[in-house]
């Protein structure tokens, strides 16, 4: 058994590996993390995990928390991964960052990044940066050498998944590509703000960020090397009344004609060895209810044959694909597991 350290486990990417790790059969929660809530047992911030996991939660300092560890999660924000990942790996630790620290492999990538979003472009670890990697296996698969990866962002997982076919096949007009994503409100974490406020959300949805999302950036950077080219996106984000999945929307022009059978062999065929994406056709009767919980991702791939443009609908469930699951799936990677140990499992219905 593997013994899992998890940075950040109060909120909710941190409860999300926790529920994970307790099904799991090669790993086992070893120390939980956090700034606050320390003494306090996990299920008292969680009830339901009352029984399953009633680990208390230390501060960064305690003894317990500098000891060694197999696997580390940061379910941490921007800054924080950067300034102890190599203390980490210094006791062996392979390490997944759920945070854009480790999204990048050379510091001119990160300090476009950065600046983007109004950091210091400067990155504390910036030795670290050649030995880590983009975490989205399905696109970059690694082996059990790896010891240090970037998970992606959420909506950056939605739309990259939906488009790389169409990239890595020069098929799309790499100056039309349209991204429209609707999220759930818990993307924007467990800390309470005025903004998510039941009363503000409830039948509530709107746009924001539309000078420019985070994830634009990841999403750029990896359409732009499957393609061999530049993709600039036009990305707006919505937050929409539910709890959690996020629904793109993905659209751009066809170089050539194309039908949607054709479009959805291509995509089937890009994904036939990839687990965690389903493809359906355009008659599908799915939302974000079908991947709920799980760490799916469900494509519905469609032409718009009378303006002949590509029309991709994906969806994921945001604390899972887009965070907690996809890092349990980068860390069985980095154990030489299979990636679907721990995963393997259909969601719920209704």
């Amino acid at each position: 058994m593997k013994n899992v350290k998890v940075i950040g486990a109060g909120g909710y990417g941190g409860v999300g590996i926790i529920e994970l790790l307790l099904k799991h059969p090669e790993f086992k929660l070893g120390c939980l993390v956090d700034l606050s809530d320390i003494g306090k047992k996990i299920s008292d911030l969680y009830p339901h995990l009352t029984g399953f996991c009633d680990e208390v939660i230390v501060s960064p300092d305690d003894p317990k928390a500098q000891a060694k560890y197999d696997a580390v999660f940061f379910s941490t924000p921007d800054g924080v991964g950067m300034k102890v990942a190599s203390a980490e790996l210094e006791k062996g630790a392979h390490v997944v960052d759920y945070s854009g620290d480790f999204r990048f492999t050379t510091p001119e990538k990160y300090s476009a990044y950065a600046t983007f979003i109004g950091l210091d472009p400067n990155h504390a670890a910036a030795n670290l940066l050649p030995e880590t990697i983009y975490g989205l296996s399905e696109l970059h698969p690694f082996s059990a050498e790896q010891k240090l990866v970037g998970n992606p962002g959420c909506f950056a997982v939605s739309c990259i998944l939906g488009l790389a076919p169409a990239a890595a096949g020069k098929l799309i007009d790499p100056k039309s590509v349209i991204c429209d994503s609707k999220t759930g409100v818990s993307g924007a974490g467990k800390n309470p703000a005025a903004a998510f406020h039941y009363p503000a959300r409830y039948e509530q949805a709107n746009a924001y960020k539309l000078g420019g999302h985070q994830h634009m950036v990841e999403i750029e950077q990896e359409l732009s090397e499957l393609a061999g080219e530049t993709i600039q996106i036009t990305l707006t984000t919505q937050v929409v009344p539910i709890c959690r999945g996020i629904l793109s929307c993905l659209y751009a022009e066809l170089n050539e004609t194309m039908s949607a059978t054709g479009l959805l062999e291509a995509y089937k065929s890009f994904y036939a060895d990839k687990p965690f994406v389903r493809v359906f056709d355009n008659t599908a009767t799915i939302g974000t209810a079908q991947v709920s919980g799980t760490n799916f991702c469900n494509l519905i791939v469609d032409v718009d044959e009378r303006n002949n443009r590509l029309r991709v609908i994906s969806h994921i469930d945001n604390l899972m694909k887009g965070q907690a699951g996809n890092a349990l799936q980068n860390m069985n990677l980095m154990f030489g597991l299979d990636p679907r140990i721990g995963l393997d499992f259909a969601g719920r219905c209704p």
